[in-house]
């Protein structure tokens, strides 16, 4: 049944894991990238390089002045980390995943183009462009020529080519020529190898560039689209998320529309409707995961987006629409009434293939009051430094790193060694309805079923001015299951993370907290019937830099029949 009012299904409904990597697929993926070192595939990128490209397109993403200048002074910063750029190994750089994409993506290049100083910024470019090239351009190898990676430097190398093609460096020009002809062979046999999602989608619109860009394109255009195409329709969900749940992933993917589009541009020629169909979808669910400060919210390791960023993206990419309420396939649901705005996820996580940096973070949620963020997630997996123990991040991928409740010290979907995500969440069960009261949902989830024998089940309401928050965790035994010892005490723990500048004071009963935000508000937090503790937490913010921050910590014993904890935030008036 669907409210007339909101367009909003009020009808109980279930959403299922979808199925992960099989072995044969991680052997395939593990040959595939072990064949980019052999002289076949050396060969297969051997021709004709170009004199020079045929169109000029202009970068319709902005660039950071600030990194430009760092990068002048001789530091290159990416993903909360800095490197000097003079000791800086190309070949390979003791780097988080965020700055190694930085670096051969060649996304410094964009930043150093905000200079306007040629005299300083040219012999520079042509100075990191070549130690890259003497370092990668004629061994292939992964990461430097990952699809996605290979596809972003490619793009960059032709949109700022007055950076490097300006040489009176006859050689080196030729190398520049020849590795954008290169990346596109490349691109030619290994795009559709990428993951599903932003990567796949990032990796042939790079072939598509190529096919824009260099003389006697049209066959790689052809081919390109059609990959394009192929690549949005497996690596977007129906209501227009990308398949890894990462909103950052999606903010990626269109910006990797916005290249392409200003690719087109310089042709004259126009979008591809693929594109066009996915950019339409793909708005309303990115903005449907922004909070009350513009800015992304924390999912599947990605970053919390800076408002600017996020409405740069979107007006390169030409893209409109109006903030998602509700979606199934991509898994968060919005509640927004008077100045706040509430997110959960109530999905399960991604699938293992999708999910690098992927969270164990199903019924967790973030909440904000205007441009007050308070309650958050940690954040950053995806994107954590090489500074970063791999403990720590592990631990950003947890369910304790989330606003949600777990068992003992588990997770509701299990993180194994390799990194990949294992069994937990199959199923969540949704409910939402809409009234003059408020927003409200409930969702339960089968994570804990197998081992705990109890189902999480999550109970929120956002009144409808907004300045009331009330919910319920409840542990409910699963029908059937026999606990370990009839008689035993099952502990728990609700979290909730508080936002960076938000300070919390528990109450000498240890039930309630006064939380006080840093523009002077304040809210009043109160449980019913379990203790409450405030601890540290963490933060990642827009820039992969990591904050302590603190925590509401509700403590709890289940017994075998099950429990319900009730707790409200009410803004003070």
């Amino acid at each position: 049944m669907t409210d007339d009012r909101t367009g909003i299904d009020s009808d109980k409904h279930i959403i299922a894991a979808g199925t992960g990597e099989s072995l044969g697929d991680r052997v395939a993926t593990w040959f595939e990238r072990l064949t980019w070192r052999t002289p076949l595939h050396d060969r297969r990128l051997d021709g004709q390089h170009p004199v020079k490209l045929v169109g000029a397109p202009v970068d319709p993403l902005p660039a950071e002045t600030d990194l430009g200048e760092a990068l002048l002074d001789g530091w290159m910063y990416a993903g909360g980390e800095h490197h000097a750029i003079e000791t800086l190994d190309m070949a390979a750089p003791a780097a988080g995943p965020a700055f190694v994409d930085y670096l051969h993506g060649f996304g410094w290049l964009r930043d150093l183009s905000a200079i306007d100083d040629r005299a300083r910024t040219l012999p520079l470019a042509e100075a990191l462009a070549g130690r890259w090239l003497a370092a990668h351009g004629d061994r292939v190898s992964d990461p430097a020529w990952r699809p996605a990676v290979t596809a972003r430097r490619l793009a960059m190398w032709s949109f700022h080519a007055p950076l490097l093609l300006s040489s009176s460096d006859l050689v080196f020009r030729s190398r520049i020529l020849n590795g954008i002809a290169r990346a596109a062979r490349h691109l030619d046999r290994t795009a559709d190898k990428a993951p599903p999602g932003h990567e796949r989608v990032a990796a042939w619109t790079g072939v598509l560039i190529a096919g824009l860009l260099l003389p006697g394109g049209e066959p790689r255009v052809a081919i390109g689209e059609a990959g394009l195409t192929r690549a949005l329709a497996t690596g977007m969900t129906a209501d227009g998320g990308v398949v890894s749940r990462s909103p950052a992933a999606l903010l990626d993917l269109l910006a990797t529309l916005a290249l392409l589009r200003a690719a087109c541009e310089a042709r004259g020629l126009p979008l591809p409707d693929c594109a066009i169909e996915a950019l339409g979808r793909a708005t309303p669910a990115l903005l449907g995961t922004t909070l009350g400060d513009g800015a992304l919210s924390s999912w599947q390791g990605g970053l919390p987006v800076d408002a600017e960023t996020v409405n740069d993206v979107l007006l390169a990419s030409g893209a409109h629409g109006r903030p998602l309420r509700q979606s199934r396939d991509w898994g968060y649901q919005r509640l927004a009434n008077g100045q706040a705005v509430l997110i959960v996820d109530a999905a399960p996580p991604p699938v293992a293939r999708v999910a690098e940096g992927g969270c164990a973070s199903t019924l967790a949620f973030e909440f904000s009051d205007g441009a007050e963020r308070l309650i958050v997630n940690c954040g950053g997996a995806g994107v954590t430094g090489a500074r970063m123990s791999p403990a720590m991040a592990t631990g950003l991928r947890s369910t304790a790193a989330h606003s949600t409740l777990t068992i003992g010290d588990t997770n509701s979907t299990a993180i194994l060694a390799d990194g990949s995500l294992g069994k937990g969440v199959r199923e969540v069960e949704l409910t939402r309805q809409e009234s003059e009261l408020g927003s409200r949902i409930e969702a339960r989830h089968d994570g804990y079923a197998r081992r705990h024998g109890f189902h999480h089940q999550r109970t929120l309401l956002l009144l409808s001015d907004g300045r009331e928050l009330r919910g319920e965790d409840a542990l409910l035994a699963v029908p059937g299951a026999r606990p370990r010892r009839p008689d035993a005490m099952t502990p728990f723990l609700i979290r909730f993370h508080l936002a960076a500048g938000v300070e919390a004071v528990a109450t000498a009963d240890n039930q309630a907290a006064m939380l006080r935000t840093a523009a002077g508000n304040f809210w009043h937090f109160r449980s019913r019937g379990e203790r409450l503790t405030i601890e540290d937490s963490v933060w990642v913010d827009a820039f992969g830099r990591l904050f302590t921050t603190q925590q509401i910590v509700i403590h709890g014993l289940a017994p075998p029949g099950g429990v319900n904890v009730n707790w409200v935030m009410k803004r003070a008036r």
